[in-house]
């Protein structure tokens, strides 16, 4: 039987998974060497704007795919929490001029939440590895 929370977590999933590869893939369509610019230009080392992207467009494609969700959770969790201490937490919450770090927060959250689930449903780890955890069926519990 599917779970009611298994049916949450797959939303949270797919959603983050989908949210990282458009940002990943933003991130590829300018240009690799553009972003590590970037990340030199704000004070990090440049070779870390190569990691983020690769772990943005494989991981959200790998989450999307349900591909080793704890761990791909975990290094997401990593770069919001970059992302908000060396770029965002200047600007503010909400933020005047920019966007504020409410939307990393939020992602962080979700992140989070799947960290600590994981998330079953529709995962191809299951298929991979086999689903230890429940018995096929599609019925959603109440």
């Amino acid at each position: 039987m599917v779970q009611k929370y298994e049916v949450s977590l797959l939303i949270i999933r797919v959603f983050l998974g989908v949210t990282f590869l458009f940002h990943g893939m933003a991130k590829f369509q300018m240009g690799l060497g553009n972003v590590a610019g970037w990340f030199e230009s704000i004070g990090i080392i440049g070779f870390l704007g190569y990691v983020v992207a690769f772990i943005e467009l494989f991981g959200g494609i790998a989450l999307i795919l349900g591909i080793g969700t704890r761990i791909i959770s975990t290094l997401i969790g990593l770069v919001l929490l970059g992302a908000i201490f060396t770029v965002k937490f200047p600007i503010g919450f909400i933020g005047a001029e920019a966007a504020g770090y409410e939307l990393d927060l939020a992602l962080l959250a979700m992140a989070a939440v799947l960290v600590i689930s994981g998330s079953q449903l529709l995962a191809l780890d299951n298929k991979l590895f086999g689903n230890k955890n429940e018995k096929s069926s599609t019925r959603i519990n109440a």
